[in-house]
């Protein structure tokens, strides 16, 4: 799969993602990263750990979170976008669930959309990411967390978002999807999502997947947001074990040794 100037095997190597932040309120690390000198340190700092590519958010996702509006994204991203690719050669990911702010943010340079309600949120999401010819990644996401059959739900899920990719003529070649590991799910069903990743992957479409310092981790370990680390390394060798394509996280360094580990074991 071509994302910007980069192409990625869709199987047999899971690639990080690096998030960066640039939010007051984001459940991790909400205020570091919001000045744009600060942002390009942390984009430097995650490339030297080995980041494949950088996915960039203007509005905290966490429950409970304020929604912000789209002139108040696109001030937070775009400037940030364009001093990335200005000073780095990495593609960029741009997580947004607005189309307005996915205009914005693919004209400033983003390389692919990140989308937190797979296409379900705002109907111009997936026209625009069509119109520019961009990648996208499809999260499951609901409004109300109520499930007759967990698994095949979500499943079912997933494949109205790329029924809604396909009909605004986004590609079948430039689809992820995400499992959406706390999002619209309790403990135990975030854990089974986890657990049973291959049913999703029978979909037909590469995996990302998102556990770094979740709830997940922190209720199943009783620790803190800034403790996380060793929890979320189990999730991300889980994700090389099921084949993704992706794991986004926020501690580059520890993930890329913990995937190299584990695909050696594999391939031995």
């Amino acid at each position: 799969m071509r994302i910007g100037s980069r192409e990625y095997a869709t199987t047999g190597h899971t690639y990080v993602m690096g998030i960066l932040n640039v939010t007051p309120d984001s459940f991790s690390d909400g205020g570091k990263w919001n000045r744009k000198e600060q942002a390009l340190k942390h984009v430097e700092e995650m490339l030297g750990e080995g980041a494949d590519i950088i996915d960039i958010g203007g509005e905290s996702t966490r429950p409970g979170h304020i929604p912000v509006s789209e002139e108040e994204e696109i001030y937070r991203v775009v400037p940030v976008i364009e001093a990335v690719k200005a000073n780095f050669d990495v593609p960029v990911s741009l997580d947004t669930y607005k189309g307005q702010v996915a205009e914005a943010g693919i004209a400033a340079g983003a390389d692919l959309i990140n989308d937190v309600w797979g296409l379900k949120n705002d109907d111009k999401i997936a026209e625009v990411i069509s119109k520019n010819g961009l990648p996208c990644c499809l999260m499951h996401n609901r409004k109300r967390p109520e499930y007759a059959s967990f698994l095949e739900d979500v499943a079912a899920d997933l494949s109205e978002s790329v029924r809604l990719a396909q009909q605004a003529g986004i590609d079948r070649e430039k689809i992820i999807l995400d499992p959406g590991v706390g999002f619209a799910k309790n403990y135990e069903q975030n854990l089974e999502i986890v657990h049973h990743l291959e049913k999703l992957g029978k979909l037909g479409y590469p995996l990302l997947l998102g556990c770094s310092r979740k709830s997940v981790v922190g209720l199943t370990l009783d620790l803190p947001v800034d403790q996380r680390v060793e929890g979320t390394l189990v999730t991300t060798v889980m994700g090389v074990m099921k084949g993704c394509m992706f794991v986004r996280v926020h501690d580059v360094k520890e993930n890329v040794r913990a995937i190299k580990m584990a695909e050696a074991i594999l391939r031995a």
